[in-house]
């Protein structure tokens, strides 16, 4: 084990190739183990698994506001180093995925402020990274 805790999520897509295409190639992210139903991605450090769910594009995306934002639930994703984050979001904003909140800095000024950005995967789970400008507010009240 590397010295901390390791996320892992298993989620529902509906092509494996688009998957593989989006997570590998557009997101940067190692590929591990695999079968014909399922693969396993390295994801800054954290398993995420890809399981076949041939419904899976057919999810209503609920959305809650977050400081002026429609934030779609439910949601994964990573905090990020402040470089990796930027890294990031120009790899994504070169694949010309869509983004359904663009990177910007949210909570300004306050406690928890953070630069975010949300897109949807090839099956429509929505995804947000972000990077607190200061970690230690990570878990603020």
């Amino acid at each position: 084990m590397s010295g901390h805790p390791r996320f892992h999520l298993a989620f529902p897509v509906h092509d494996l190739a688009a998957a593989r295409a989006f997570y590998g190639g557009v997101l940067g992210c190692p590929e591990g183990r695999s079968a014909p139903s399922w693969v396993d991605f390295d994801l800054f450090g954290h398993q995420l698994v890809a399981h076949l769910d041939h419904a899976a594009s057919e999810r209503i995306q609920l959305t809650n506001p977050v400081d002026g934002d429609d934030v779609p639930v439910p949601h994964f994703g990573v905090l990020l180093g402040g470089d990796e984050w930027r890294e990031l979001a120009e790899r994504v904003t070169d694949a010309g995925i869509d983004f359904v909140i663009a990177p910007h800095t949210r909570f300004a000024g306050e406690a928890g402020e953070q630069s975010t950005m949300f897109f949807l995967d090839p099956s429509g789970n929505a995804l947000e990274f972000k990077s607190f400008t200061d970690d230690s507010q990570v878990f603020a009240t």
